[in-house]
């Protein structure tokens, strides 16, 4: 089996996976039509092989990031395909007909969207293409977050979903296989119902948005850094587990009444205003090196750091 990928796209997320290509010991050919893909594609490459070094491995055991001129020559005799341009339903489509038609029969064509079904993508593409047509969803950044949701479309093969999720393994990430395709996904979804919650008590003068994240920091943050959703509710029933939980807590949680939320931009602006004062008007690097910095040492902490 060839151990050559392509990544089509290098933006934040197909960056991001080149590297974690890379660093996971496969070739990698990167196709973009951005004038500095030369610039990128060393500098991800220096990236990858100065972290190899300061984690003592060999240079074998570490992959090569290279320039493709077109996507054809990516997609050239690779095993995986990950697709990550712009989230655009017109364009996917005829980008992964470009891929069908140059790369091998049994390669897996993945794509990163987060909100275009593996379905739309194939539903031009002959069967024996549309079969290996699958979301592989990341979280940003994709080589820090071990999570990438695995959706397939009715007409993806099984074998194409055991080989997606064999691939990512290998790049120790922690796969999860949905069982239908829906809007948002789960992680998405999960995210877009605390958000709307989360804006709704400030809205609604319950708390500030410092104390907000203070709380979220502090309780459920740090539980889920730990264990899931279902997971903690076994854990809060005591010996009766889940069944104690919800036979306990159940009705009281179920009474907790909605409160109104407003997500158009004039609304917003309370809310726009605390976080800039809370936090600065844009997110500096150095606060974004103090989260992946603690995001590490939670994953080393789990057994899943390199």
């Amino acid at each position: 089996m060839s151990s050559t990928v392509a990544v089509i796209g290098a933006g934040t997320i197909g960056r991001s996976f080149a590297y974690l290509f890379a660093g996971s010991g496969y070739t990698v050919r990167v196709f973009d039509p951005r004038p500095d893909l030369a610039e990128v594609v060393a500098e991800l490459q220096a990236e990858v092989t100065a972290d190899a070094s300061a984690r003592n491995e060999l240079a074998s055991q570490v992959g090569t990031i290279d320039i493709a001129e077109t996507v054809e020559a990516a997609v050239a005799g690779v095993v995986f395909v990950q697709e990550s341009g712009p989230e655009d339903p017109e364009s996917k489509p005829a980008l992964f007909s470009q891929i069908a038609e140059a790369a091998p029969a049994e390669a897996v064509f993945a794509t990163s969207s987060s909100t275009i079904p593996a379905s739309t993508i194939a539903a031009a593409l002959p069967e024996s293409a549309a079969s290996r047509v699958i979301v592989g969803h990341p979280f940003n950044p994709p080589h820090l977050m071990p999570l990438v949701e695995v959706v397939p479309s009715p007409q993806t093969s099984q074998e194409t979903v055991d080989a997606t999720v064999e691939f990512y393994r290998s790049c120790r990430r922690e796969p999860v296989v949905l069982g239908r395709e829906i809007r948002g996904f789960v992680g998405n979804r999960l995210q877009n119902a605390l958000m709307k919650e989360a804006i709704s008590l400030v809205q609604n003068g319950v708390v500030t948005v410092a104390d907000l994240d203070a709380v979220m920091k502090n309780s459920l943050g740090l539980r889920w850094s730990a264990i899931g959703q279902f997971e903690g509710m076994h854990f809060g029933g005591g010996e009766a587990g889940i069944r104690g939980f919800m036979d306990h807590i159940g009705p009281a949680f179920a009474a907790i009444e909605d409160l109104p939320v407003d997500v158009d931009p004039a609304a917003m602006e309370d809310v726009f205003e605390q976080v800039e004062e809370a936090y600065g008007p844009t997110p500096t690097p150095r606060a974004a090196a103090v989260r992946d910095r603690i995001q590490k040492a939670v994953l080393d902490a789990r057994g899943q750091g390199r």
